[in-house]
C-alpha cells in the first residue's frame, strides 16, 4: 500500500478515536458505531480508484461514501480537525501538506 495512503489511514483513525473518546466517552477503544465507521472508511480508502494519484478526500471529485456514512465521517472530522494539531501534531501537519501539495483532483 502506498505510504501516503497508510498515513491518511493513520490520520483518519486518530480523528475517529479522538471524536469517539471525547464525544462518546469511550476509553482507549472505540464504540461499536465508531468502530463501524473506521472499518467502512478503511475499506473505502483502500479501494480508492485513484490509488496512485489519490488526492485528499476533501479535494476528490468522486465521493465514494454512502450519504449517511459521509455525514458521520464529516462530523468526526469537524470535531477532531481543530484538535489534531494539539493531540497529533505530526499527522496534522502532514495532512495539511498533503492537502496543499501538487496533487490535483482526478477530473482535471
Amino acid at each position: 500500500m502506498e505510504r501516503r495512503i497508510r498515513r491518511e489511514l493513520r490520520t483518519v483513525r486518530a480523528m475517529i478515536g479522538l471524536h469517539c473518546r471525547d464525544r462518546h466517552g469511550c476509553g482507549p477503544g472505540r464504540c461499536d458505531r465508531c468502530g463501524a465507521l473506521w472499518e467502512y472508511t478503511r475499506q473505502r480508502v483502500e479501494r480508492c480508484p485513484f490509488r496512485d494519484d489519490k488526492p485528499t478526500c476533501l479535494r476528490c471529485t468522486v465521493h465514494c461514501f454512502r450519504p449517511e456514512m459521509r455525514e458521520e465521517i464529516r462530523a468526526a472530522m469537524r470535531y477532531a480537525g481543530p484538535r489534531m494539531p494539539w493531540r497529533h501534531p505530526v499527522l496534522a501537519l502532514l495532512h495539511l501538506l498533503d492537502e496543499r501539495s501538487g496533487q490535483r483532483s482526478p477530473a482535471r
